[in-house]
């Protein structure tokens, strides 16, 4: 478990930021890539735009 790092995934909509959390994490891309969009748009508590950008940013390439 020590090589398993967090990247940004090749599998990618727009910055692969949703694959890499799912594949890290063992998780279907498709539904980490839905949840990811509903608790954006439907809750104001989950700055999900801010938190993808920062993301993003700090997140290295595959």
């Amino acid at each position: 478990m020590a090589d398993k790092r967090l990247i940004r995934s090749k599998d990618k909509w727009l910055a692969g930021i949703c694959a890499g959390i799912a594949e890290y994490f063992g998780w279907n891309t498709g539904t980490t890539r839905l949840l990811w969009l509903l608790l954006t748009i439907c809750t104001a508590a989950f700055p999900g735009f801010v938190a993808y950008i920062i993301l993003w940013i700090l997140m290295p390439e595959e």
